[in-house]
């Protein structure tokens, strides 16, 4: 890796999944994943194309059940371009790099103009040397264009070379192993044909949501170009004469449409005549670089050295599946980016670690994806109903219509069976929802989205909350049962024959804070607004004094003096940790080991990643302190520590997102340990580090994260009372960096953080001065000037016993 560019050298098929995944180009309206086009989908390649927000269901009979899944469809495939010498017996073979004898094998990402170039060097029997050059980009200016160029170059010979290149319509979902078992037939209705004698189509819909779906892709050579048409494919052909020395070059421009989108009639009406009016590749590729040149600009990041590469490539692929073109539609934050098929394409509470990075770069991003929450509101409130609830109950996973999702059953690759999946107990998902609406309005400043809304969905997922808790009179508190939390390893305890645990604390106290906020938003509202939610939703006085009741009783477990992240989390046995890592080298899947040995992970002590220590990702430590001594908890500073320091021990990290929060926490707690797990979430998809699930696809909201982490984990960085609220903790791995951002109105904010020292330039506009908080003083920045502020100091962390 380079500041601007990955690189790859040599042809390696154990890594090729892997490459692909992360050099996947995308634009937030579709992606491609970076596989080379001259392979076929096997067991090393898997070219997936997948658009936002396009799924299909399908039942498969799993384990003696019947069952559905919902999957964003792989859609048909637009990459193939292969290619074979002709000698004097015919034509050759088709040239692959795992048929063929490869010389040299190159492949680079250009992150600053969204460029994926790759160089193959080819040599074939007789002895031919052909070299090939590829340029590929998925315009990034209009959201339904894709181009592929390719260079041939005869290095020692002359002779004729043929060029195939396909709309390939039969393709199925099969980029997992472990998904294998599932009907992967997602389309159907497949057609083809020619449009103009440079130009095919392909048409298909998806076999139950009907989803229909247009193709269209033109190839411009040298010489004349053939056509011919299969059941599933779209093929064209052109024979080129090769010169000793010389270049020919064939282009392959594509468009996408599908019936999801706006101001069409016809998808595959629309995709031809895309593809008639598009410019040429090297038109296109500069509208393309200056479609990037302007959201690099917003999203400016000066970080030095390695870790300032990596975060660029996780800024990259933030901005391929979540540009400002996704603001047009109706999607969520998919976990695993347009990158792949892991997780089914599904939504989960990801987007907790995804909007407050956009929120102040991309607020109208932000926004869209809390317009997909609100419009499935009345769906999260009928799920609330099925389980005698009222208010909204959000799925853990969800997809097209915002149902759950979640798979019933979930397959262990380590024992070969298939085990009931309890997640769709994690409740706090409600929470993240709630909690993403106000860190967006509080960035914003878009009262008109919390008074509408916002106001609704944090009405209605406060409601659902205390509608949860039963009084409890033998401890006087409130209390939350049949859950599961952030960790995600414990779904029952011991021997029990329901699933679901009591009072997780991560839930509980997230809960309060709904309550409480949605109390201060409701309080707040314009009177005829605050009238007519009051009468949409039936709410009444007696309602808000319990909200204000639970809010301040909801039961907090404690044991050892530090939080217990359930009722009876304590009593679990200890884990000999020491002994399964002698035994298994990486136990990150923990419970994938244990159930394989005939155990079960919900026996120990053993988390598989943050759960209480979440509360530090989301809460200042002022914040926090808050929030217990609401619930009437005293959280000094000491008894945070014992609980870091305690779950530090029993957590095995089989998440991503896991050294992600620890890095944030630790950042404030334990300094001194804080950058091994940044480094840990840093480089968790670039060395797949939970083992070949990046080749899956990314995972967004840990690359969305480390952004965040130098945005406001080291800054402190807080936009509340109308104010930017400051507190640094540099590391001294990383001390010196800036950013740009954008805060309520002002664009291209710049913040720089030196060791004790802060500049913050406010570009010149009509608007008003951005109020700076720090922790001894408050400074007022007006627009067209630049504050240089000198920091106040921080103690030295005290030693911390690790017993």
């Amino acid at each position: 890796m380079t500041g601007w560019t990955w690189d790859y050298e040599g042809y390696e098929p154990a890594d090729e999944r892997l490459r692909e995944s992360l050099c996947t180009l995308g634009n937030g309206y579709f992606a491609t994943r970076g596989a080379i086009p001259e392979c076929a989908a096997d067991d090393v390649h898997y070219p997936g194309t997948y658009a936002a927000g396009c799924y299909n269901r399908l039942a498969s009979d799993v384990a003696g059940r019947r069952v559905e899944n919902e999957d964003m469809v792989n859609l048909p495939n637009w990459l193939p371009l292969r290619f074979r010498l002709h000698g004097d017996d015919g034509p050759g073979p088709w040239l692959t790099p795992d048929t063929a004898t490869v010389l040299e094998h190159h492949q680079t990402l250009h992150l600053s103009t969204g460029l994926l170039e790759r160089r193959t060097r080819y040599a074939d029997d007789a002895g031919r040397t052909l070299a090939v050059r590829q340029l590929r980009i998925v315009h990034m200016g209009d959201p339904h264009l894709a181009a592929l160029r390719t260079e041939f170059t005869a290095e020692n010979f002359s002779g004729e070379l043929d060029v195939e290149a396909v709309l390939d319509g039969a393709v199925t979902n099969a980029g997992v192993a472990r998904y294998r078992d599932l009907d992967g037939r997602h389309l159907t209705h497949v057609h083809t044909d020619t449009a103009a004698p440079d130009t095919v189509w392909l048409r298909c819909r998806t076999r139950t949501s009907d989803i229909r779906v247009g193709m269209a892709a033109r190839l411009t050579a040298h010489e004349p170009v053939s056509t011919r048409h299969g059941a599933l494919r779209a093929v064209q052909h052109a024979r080129l004469p090769l010169a000793l020395d010389r270049t020919v070059t064939v282009d392959k421009t594509v468009t996408l449409h599908t019936s999801r989108d706006s101001a069409i009639s016809d998808p595959l009406r629309a995709a031809i005549d895309r593809v008639s009016a598009a410019p040429g590749f090297d038109d296109l590729m500069e509208s393309h670089i200056t479609a990037w040149d302007q959201l690099w600009r917003r999203a400016e990041l000066d970080v030095p050295g390695e870790a300032g590469n990596i975060l660029r490539l996780h800024l990259f692929h933030v901005l391929q599946t979540l540009s400002p073109h996704t603001a047009d539609l109706d999607v969520g934050v998919p976990a695993r980016g347009l990158h792949g098929e892991a997780y089914r394409g599904h939504v989960f509470w990801d987007e907790l670690f995804v909007l407050p990075y956009l929120n102040l770069h991309f607020p109208e991003v932000s926004r869209a994806m809390l317009g997909y929450r609100h419009r499935r509101l009345e769906q999260a409130r009928s799920a609330a109903r099925a389980v005698g609830r009222t208010g909204a109950l959000y799925p853990w996973q969800s997809g097209s219509d915002g149902r759950e999702e979640t798979q019933e059953l979930h397959l262990n690759p380590r024992s070969g069976r298939w085990l009931p999946d309890h997640s769709r107990l994690q409740h706090h998902v409600g929470s993240a929802v709630a909690y993403n609406v106000w860190q967006y309005c509080e960035a914003s400043g878009d009262t008109e989205f919390l008074h509408t809304k916002g106001a609704e969905m944090l009405l209605q997922i406060a409601r659902f909350w205390a509608d949860s808790a039963t009084y409890d009179e033998s401890l006087g508190r409130h209390r939350i049962r049949g859950v599961v939390g952030p960790d995600e390893y414990h779904d029952a305890y011991p021997g029990a024959e329901k699933p679901g645990l009591d009072d997780n604390a991560y839930t509980n106290v997230t809960a309060a804070w709904v309550l409480t906020r949605t109390l201060e938003v409701l309080q707040a509202l314009p009177e005829p607004r605050r009238r007519e939610l009051v009468e949409r939703t039936a709410l009444d006085g007696g309602e808000l004094e319990l909200w204000e009741d639970v809010s301040r009783t909801l039961h907090v477990p404690f044991h050892d003096d530090v939080i217990s992240q359930f009722e009876g989390y304590g009593d679990l046995e200890e884990l000999d940790w020491d002994a399964y890592r002698d035994r298994y080298g990486d136990i990150r899947r923990l419970d994938r080991i244990l159930e394989a040995e005939g155990d079960t992970v919900n026996r120990y002590q053993a988390s598989k990643q943050a759960d209480v220590l979440m509360l530090g990702y989301l809460f200042s430590p002022a914040e926090l302190q808050g929030l217990f001594s609401r619930l009437g908890h005293r959280l000094d500073e000491a008894t945070w520590r014992r609980t870091v320091d305690y779950y530090m021990r029993r957590t095995s990290h089989g998440s991503t997102l896991s050294g992600l929060v620890h890095g944030w926490v630790l950042a404030r707690a334990r300094r001194a340990e804080a950058w091994t797990f940044c480094q840990e979430a840093l480089k968790g998809d670039i060395a797949d580090l939970q083992g070949g699930t990046t080749g899956e696809g990314i995972h967004l909201g840990a690359m969305a994260g480390t952004l965040d982490l130098v945005q406001r984990g080291l800054t402190g960085l807080e936009t509340r009372q109308g104010a930017l609220w400051l507190d640094p903790v540099p590391l001294p791995e990383l001390s010196s960096y800036g950013f740009a951002l954008r805060y309520q109105g002002h664009w291209g904010v710049r913040l720089r953080m030196e060791q004790g020292s802060l500049e913050i330039e406010v570009p010149s506009s009509d608007l008003s001065s951005i109020d700076v908080r720090l922790r001894d003083r408050v400074v007022s920045v007006q627009p067209g000037e630049t504050g240089q502020l000198v920091l106040p100091g921080r103690r030295v962390d005290p030693p911390v016993a690790d017993t």
